[in-house]
Parts: C-alpha cells; sequence; structure tokens
C-alpha cells in the first residue's frame, strides 16, 4: 500500500465513523474542546507548548453505544510531532443486554457489551484495531463507569509504506468514569479515563515498553452559573503519560480545559 492509499484509507475510516456515530442514534451528546499545556515529544525529549482542538460525540442507540473523538494538535513546533497533527479514535460498541432485550447483571456490573475499537493517526499514518469487551458498572455517584479489555492490533503500513515502523501486535487495558457533583449551588464534573497499553517491538526489533496514561479532568459548569446549564465547562485536565507512546519520556502535566456541548 503506497503511503497516498494508507492516507486516503483512514480518512474514508473517519467518514465512515462520522456518519455511523451520528446514524440512528437514540440519544447523542456532541462537544467541542480546547485544551492548552506543556506537552512533551517522546522521542526528542523536547516541551513545547501544545494547542489541542477536540471535536467529540458519544451516542446511544437500540444495540449499543458509539464514542468517537478526532484530536486537532500543533505544538508550534516543526519537529515531525504534533505538528498540525490529526488523531482519531472509535468505539462502537453492542450491549448484550439491548441484544438479548434482558437486563444483565452480575454483582456490581449492569451491562457486558462487544467492542469494535479502532485509533488512527494521520501524521505518523498509524492505524490499530482495537477489538474487546466492556463492563459497565453500577456505582452510585458515577453517570457512568467503564472498564474495556482489547487487543491492539497493528494495521500500520509501515515505513516501506512511508509510515510508523510497523509493530507486534498487544493489549490494552481502559477505565473511563464521570461523575457530577455539587458545591452550594454550583455543578462540577469527575470525569476522565486511565489506560495501560503492552509493550511491543517493531518491524526493526526495537522494543517499545508498556506505557500507562491517565487524564482525570475536574470541569466547572461556568455556563450554568450564567444561566445556561451544561453548555459551557472550564477546568484542568491533569496529564500523566509513562513511557509516553512506547518511549522513555514522561508527561506529568496540567492542562487548561474548555469544553463547549452542543
Amino acid at each position: 500500500m503506497t503511503p497516498r492509499s494508507h492516507s486516503s484509507g483512514w480518512r474514508c475510516v473517519l467518514g465512515a465513523c462520522l456518519v455511523l456515530g451520528f446514524a440512528g442514534a437514540a440519544a447523542a451528546q456532541a462537544e467541542f474542546h480546547y485544551q492548552f499545556g506543556k506537552l512533551t515529544n517522546p522521542f526528542s525529549g523536547a516541551r513545547n507548548r501544545t494547542h489541542i482542538l477536540t471535536i467529540q460525540h458519544a451516542t446511544s442507540w437500540s444495540l449499543g453505544d458509539s464514542y468517537l473523538f478526532v484530536d486537532i494538535l500543533d505544538d508550534g513546533g516543526h519537529d515531525g510531532f504534533n505538528d498540525k497533527d490529526l488523531y482519531g479514535e472509535w468505539y462502537p460498541t453492542l450491549s448484550f443486554g439491548r441484544l438479548s432485550g434482558a437486563e444483565i447483571r452480575l454483582g456490581p456490573i449492569r451491562d457486558i457489551a462487544v467492542i469494535g475499537g479502532m485509533n488512527f493517526d494521520s501524521d505518523a499514518d498509524v492505524f490499530k484495531w482495537l477489538p474487546g469487551i466492556r463492563a459497565s458498572w453500577d456505582v452510585p455517584g458515577f453517570a457512568f463507569l467503564n472498564t474495556d479489555l482489547t487487543a491492539f492490533i497493528d494495521a500500520n503500513s509501515g515505513t516501506q509504506g512511508g509510515g510508523a515502523p510497523r509493530t507486534d501486535d498487544s493489549f490494552m487495558f481502559d477505565v473511563s468514569w464521570a461523575a457530577p457533583f455539587q458545591i452550594g449551588t454550583q455543578s462540577f464534573l469527575f470525569g476522565g479515563h486511565a489506560e495501560y497499553i503492552g509493550g511491543t517491538r517493531s518491524e526493526f526489533g526495537d522494543q517499545g515498553k508498556g506505557w500507562i496514561l491517565a487524564q482525570p479532568q475536574i470541569t466547572w459548569d461556568l455556563g450554568g452559573a450564567l444561566g445556561a446549564p451544561n453548555k459551557l465547562f472550564v477546568g484542568m485536565e491533569y496529564q500523566y503519560w509513562r513511557n509516553k507512546l512506547g518511549a522513555t519520556e514522561h508527561d506529568n502535566v496540567p492542562q487548561l480545559i474548555v469544553i463547549w456541548r452542543f
């Protein structure tokens, strides 16, 4: 596969994600996020002030859910990393409870779902498949709490195709959550996710380390304070990334976050 055809391929996938993410939704929520912080280039160790614009869309439909986001990143540098990059992830699910028409209860687990995930990056020409399984937990105070266990299957074209080196396959374990809370008359949201992805070996024999990425957020419903609740949120995201992208560099950075929900 040539660089051109592989690049066209992920654009087709992105288009399909957008169509499927919006089609047939019983309930949907779309957001724009803006984040700013000083992030690390894991391959050079340089730290640059990075702007991230995220388009996020979550839907619930008769047989499952869909969660899609696309990041547009620019760190102002010219080092081949986060230079006006486009990165996205899509996680459509099929719920066993909805498929069977009967509630699934396994202790605190309220549902089990099959995941068909994918990750894609335009700058490095990277594509990963993440098929797996999700457990949705019933925890007081949480709007949702999910744990995902998936494969992490490399589908890159490799250096011969003009992209990042191919790697062995691995696995991912991810926890995602959202917990709204009140302080006086003000509304807040504690949300985010934390993941572990196992180590891999590249087509050149280089060992990539397993990494831990945690991105908890606390945001304040500024729109609610101004009379328009659940529309505009401001707060902080703390990013902890050990062995970023399998390298030996780490991120340990607070970031400003602004969320516009529509």
